[in-house]
């Protein structure tokens, strides 16, 4: 454990050291340098997991503002659906697809920014709400029930391993895990969200 430990904290600073090379004036970077860049990027990602066992996909989009190459914070969210087999007391078994969707504020810390293979750290503070549908053939007989929705907190935090295609495009590889509150919905596992996320994220801006 404690040579795995010296490996992690040994490759760390190999990245920060070597990022320190490609700064454009040669110059060791301060707190409060007067020679910071902002930029920005928009950015979608294509994601997916697993909702109650079954597979569902992700696709979100999200923007942020980026301080001195090597932090950015934004607002974004993304939308879900899945198809999951339920077993109703009173209608024997019907199909219903969980859809729904979450955002918020994201936390980006950028490690290496200048590397051309990179890190960073997306966190997401935000909330969302789900629902389940019936898959009705008759949908004249369809009558809302707010004991199929929900609203819940969300926090997701994630790693992406970042390339720099061009001055202006990023394209990152993406693992992160949802953590929720419970859902409150009939027949329906509280924890029913609450999973790991796999994708791939296109990155456009100014970095």
């Amino acid at each position: 454990m404690k040579k795995l430990t010296l490996l992690i904290f040994l490759g760390l600073g190999f990245l920060l050291a070597t990022a320190q090379e490609y700064n454009d004036n040669d110059q060791i970077s301060t707190i409060f340098s007067k020679n910071r860049k902002n930029g920005g990027y928009g950015a979608l990602s294509f994601n997916y997991t697993q909702i109650d066992g079954k597979d569902a996909f992700l696709m979100g989009a999200r923007g942020s503002w980026i301080i001195d190459h090597s932090f950015a914070i934004g607002l974004g969210g993304c939308g879900f659906i899945n198809d999951v087999n339920y077993h109703n007391v009173l209608n024997n078994e019907l199909n219903y697809n969980m859809a729904g969707g979450y955002g918020g504020l994201y936390l980006e810390p950028i490690l290496a920014p200048r590397l051309p293979v990179h890190l960073s750290f997306p966190v997401l503070f935000g909330i969302g709400a789900i629902t389940n549908i019936e898959d009705h053939r008759n949908w004249d007989d369809w009558v809302f029930d707010e004991s199929n929705d929900d609203i819940y907190l969300v926090f997701e935090p994630s790693v992406e391993l970042e390339f720099n295609m061009t001055r202006h495009l990023r394209l990152a590889g993406s693992i992160g895990y949802r953590f929720t509150s419970d859902i409150d919905i009939v027949n329906t596992n509280p924890d029913i969200l609450k999973g790991t996320n796999i994708g791939i994220v296109f990155k456009f801006g100014k970095f």
